[in-house]
């Protein structure tokens, strides 16, 4: 017995030490032999803390920014958004090294750089892993790698051809007609109205995606909008900090309402799914929508490969993640874009005047065609413009998992990179000395000829990974966009802050307070 006992106890302190071990390793030993490598090679940055590298620093910063608005009319968000970026590139220069936890983050600046990383020719540089709480939100497409994110993009891209983005023209109407409806019931007897188009337009968007992605399971698609925000909420602030593992198992409340939402989405989801497919095999239209066009293409994928694997195309549970990513990734963009658009054009009424004398002369009073929309040059300058100056994602991250060589630096494994889109966006040295003002005109010849460098306008990422729904962003913002300067004129109200911020996008921190005038 006592040899067993010993022999129990024996094991017991080689886990433990073991573990101690790993921790240390992790938490200590690693970041700091990473830091050395990078600091070698004339890198700067601030020293490493045990953690919580800059994460405390970064909270700061962030509540100090929150606490006081922009000036009217400034769009030098870069400080306000991400002060600890902005303090580190201030201090240490453009190329500057700050710490997510044990994790060195080196921002890069140079869109050759960038380009480079998001071209990923050989895959050496990757997205972060997603935490187990980040998983819950969503996966999908935007964060598989290799040969599963090739098939993902295979099977889900010709449901985003543009031939397929016309047949949804219909329901992107039905849902502006609601918004512009819902609108014109609450003017006043002076023919006005205000409004803080924050929430209308993020309804707008989830509108859009509910009729788009599932069709006349609208209401169903409306419940997981709902849901789908609420754990936006709960699970960002979670994201923002470093994941201790296990966390995710203590039963709180925020971690039980965290599954709770994770599972009524995926019932609903599955319900769905299961449904359709039925239908498709026994010979109905697979439909227009984003589902119908998914599962089509999926099934035409699993019949190819039939004879040699079986279920080649996507599980059930990789199309419930891609629909919950069409939620958070479709309804976020649009109404941060259609938002930060309203904004602008009430501060620069010229330039409303100028889009609505467009959208009139190519549409009139009717609904707008896809034909028309693609004729929209002034509106497509200012959508070009607002996604400059105010991009709904503020940077991207890659991660290296071998040793690469980038500009003259050798990052080894384990190096994260930071493309921080908002400041390449407001770089005076790519941009001119008038980057932080907005000037639609200088999209007048195209986004090629736009900036002084190639490649400094990245609102939707780059390279292969290029987001695969900008197509469909764009063309909602723009009919979106027609049908409210049709209707409306529109100004800032005299209680608007204007006071951009992050949550999973860029957003007002105190929403969006509009007067609009029916014309």
């Amino acid at each position: 017995m006592k040899m067993i006992w010993g022999a129990v106890v024996a094991v017991a302190v080689v886990v433990v030490v073991g573990w101690w071990w790993r921790t240390l390793e992790w938490l200590w030993w690693r970041p700091r032999r990473l830091e050395k490598m990078l600091k070698g090679q004339g890198l700067r940055g601030g020293q490493y803390r045990l953690f919580y590298g800059d994460l405390k620093d970064n909270a700061r910063l962030i509540k100090e920014a929150r606490s006081q608005p922009l000036a009217l009319n400034s769009h030098d968000v870069a400080p306000r958004v991400a002060p600890l970026f902005h303090h580190a590139m201030k201090l240490h220069g453009k190329i500057s090294i700050t710490w997510l936890g044990p994790y060195p983050r080196v921002s890069l600046m140079d869109p050759e750089l960038i380009k480079e990383v998001l071209s990923n020719k050989f895959g050496h540089f990757v997205k972060p892993n997603l935490t187990p709480l980040g998983k819950l939100l969503a996966q999908g497409l935007a964060s598989h790698e290799g040969e599963k994110w090739a098939k993902h993009r295979r099977i889900i891209n010709p449901a985003f051809h543009l031939e397929k983005l016309k047949r949804m023209l219909p329901a992107f109407s039905t849902c502006c007609d609601e918004l512009i409806k819902r609108w014109e019931n609450k003017i006043n007897a002076e023919g006005s109205i205000e409004l803080n188009v924050w929430p209308e337009l993020q309804n707008l968007a989830g509108d859009v995606i509910s009729r788009t992605a599932f069709g006349s399971s609208y209401e169903e698609g409306r419940r997981i909008f709902q849901l789908q925000t609420e754990q936006a909420e709960l699970v960002m602030p979670a994201l923002q900090s470093v994941y201790i593992p296990g966390f995710r198992f203590l039963p709180t409340p925020k971690n039980n309402r965290r599954k709770a939402i994770d599972r009524e989405i995926r019932i609903i989801l599955r319900g769905m799914i299961e449904k359709r497919e039925k239908a498709i095999r026994m010979g109905e239209s697979s439909k227009d929508d984003l589902l119908g066009l998914l599962m089509e293409s999926n099934m035409k994928e699993n019949e190819k490969h039939e004879s040699k694997f079986k279920n080649k195309g996507l599980s059930v549970e990789d199309v419930i993640e891609e629909c919950k990513l069409f939620y958070i990734a479709g309804q976020e963009t649009t109404s941060s874009l259609l938002t930060w658009t309203m904004v602008l054009l009430s501060m620069y009424p010229e330039w409303q005047t100028k889009a609505r004398e467009e959208v009139l002369q190519v549409f009139g009073k009717n609904k707008p065609d896809m034909e028309g929309v693609s004729r929209l040059k002034t509106v497509t300058m200012i959508l070009y413009e607002v996604l400059r100056l105010y991009p709904p994602a503020i940077f991207m991250t890659r991660i290296t998992y071998k040793t690469m060589e980038l500009g003259g630096i050798t990052y080894p494994p384990g190096v994260l990179l930071l493309l921080p889109i908002i400041f390449v966006h407001h770089d005076l040295d790519f941009w001119g000395e008038d980057a932080k003002e907005f000037k639609p005109e200088r999209f007048a010849e195209g986004i090629s000829k736009a900036s002084k460098v190639a490649g400094a306008f990245c609102p939707f990422g780059g390279g292969p990974r290029v987001c695969i729904g900008q197509g469909f962003a764009l063309i909602e913002a723009k009919l979106g966009l027609s049908m409210i300067l049709q209707h409306f004129s529109f100004e800032l109200s005299p209680s608007y802050v204007h006071a951009p911020y992050t949550v999973i996008t860029l957003q007002p921190q105190h929403g969006a307070l509009i007067k609009l005038h029916k014309l």
